[in-house]
């Protein structure tokens, strides 16, 4: 289910407040800029960036992630990574809601020499323990929700400064199955999807009298069909009744300046773009007067770029939509790190999303340590906006590269 779907059902089911407040700041905050789109995507989970990292420099890793971690960026990224590493993130996501969200991501990779780098991932994203009432508010129960995904990736050069990665993963979103909702079954949501990145990297060349490299790289992730929450397959005048996963658009650039053997700073910016495409017919008071459509992932690759029109003021009775173009559904990173002998980092970054297509607006900030075998990375997020849910979110990476 999309951004009001999934608000709409747990009403249905009469859920806590805790579950509104979670699928809430989820669709609104969590990964994607949804709120251009009657509908949304579901499993958003996908979108929220698993690296201390490059989420310490503003959400930027497309062209410049060179460990296990590729595997979100950029799966072209992994190939020319050397040696075996495990890495683990961990955060309580959305910590202003104090709903008890926690996020956890592991990820491996292993070099196979002269035929590429392979990767696997497992996320899991807890949405808590929630109460089931009836309409009179009698307590039918506890469950359980959560977002699961696994995947496998690889990469591998295609010429010296071009790489390319492919990867698939299985993902698994168990809200609340097992209820009957007019008249239909819910069920745990699954669905397949692919990723598919380039990656071109130059080699070192002089910038004045500094030794500069600069990647460029691309990624399309999370492309697969839809994902449905009730045994219904389809509706009543044949269209899709399931909902769009978060296909997203990355790419961007990154240039690294080593000033000496101790120093080097490395700039990099990434934007993002959904392309996925849901749309609900209205008439001019806003009632909805026809079937929403869901086009297909082939489909929307080309109508994800058309204008959305947007009621940025749902509740104050009125129909008045705004068009966002596709300039504006982009959502841009910029970010900076700075290296101190490959032992200690700085980094801090810049996210802006555009205010009539979510309005994430926020900085971030970060640090690094590498010691032997062992990197450790922590990233925090200071929200501009005022109220926003991913204020103060903290994210604590840790990788092990056992073989180098």
């Amino acid at each position: 289910m999309g951004r009001f779907a999934r608000l709409n059902f747990a009403s249905y089911l009469n859920l806590s407040m805790k579950t509104f407040l979670t699928c809430s700041a989820l669709a609104l905050a969590a990964a994607v800029p949804v709120a251009a789109q009657v509908g949304g995507a579901a499993v958003i989970f996908l979108q929220i960036e698993p690296d201390s990292r490059a989420a310490g420099m503003g959400n930027t890793g497309v062209a410049m992630a060179d460990n296990a971690n590729a595997i979100f960026w950029n799966p072209a990224n992994l190939a020319g990574q050397r040696g075996a590493e495990f890495g683990f993130t961990h955060s309580e996501w959305l910590p202003e809601l104090d709903a008890g969200l926690s996020y956890e991501y592991a990820v491996g990779k292993y070099n196979v020499p002269k035929v590429g780098t392979f990767g696997a991932h497992l996320t899991y994203l807890n949405l808590g323990k929630h109460t089931w009432t009836d309409n009179d508010g009698q307590e039918l129960g506890e469950f359980k929700s959560y977002d699961l995904s696994a995947g496998l990736s690889f990469g591998r050069k295609i010429t010296r400064g071009l790489s390319a990665g492919v990867g698939m993963r299985y993902i698994y979103s168990n809200l609340a199955p097992g209820v009957t909702v007019e008249g239909q079954e819910t069920q745990a949501g699954t669905a397949l999807a692919a990723d598919f990145g380039l990656r071109y990297a130059s080699q070192p060349f002089k910038l004045g009298k500094i030794n500069t490299t600069f990647q460029a790289g691309a990624n399309l992730a999370n492309f697969g069909p839809t994902i449905r929450y009730s045994k219904g397959g389809a509706t009543a005048d044949g269209g899709d009744s399931g909902d769009p996963i978060p296909t997203n658009l990355r790419f961007g650039w990154a240039t690294t300046f080593n000033f000496d053997e101790f120093n080097s700073l490395t700039i990099a910016n990434d934007f993002n773009k959904a392309l996925y495409r849901v749309e609900v017919p209205r008439n001019d008071s806003g009632a909805v007067i026809g079937t929403r459509t869901v086009d297909s992932p082939f489909k929307a690759l080309f109508s994800s770029w058309k204008p959305l029109d947007v009621d940025l003021n749902v509740n104050d009775g009125k129909y008045e939509p705004t068009s966002v173009g596709a300039l504006e559904q982009l959502t841009i990173g910029v970010g900076a790190e700075y290296w101190y002998n490959r032992l200690f980092a700085m980094r801090t970054g810049y996210f802006y999303e555009n205010p009539n297509n979510g309005n994430r607006q926020f900085m971030t900030f970060g640090a690094g340590l590498r010691y032997n075998i062992v990197g450790v990375d922590f990233s925090y997020i200071y929200a501009i906006q005022e109220e926003s849910p991913l204020a103060n979110t903290l994210r604590l990476s840790l990788l092990v590269n056992f073989l180098r």
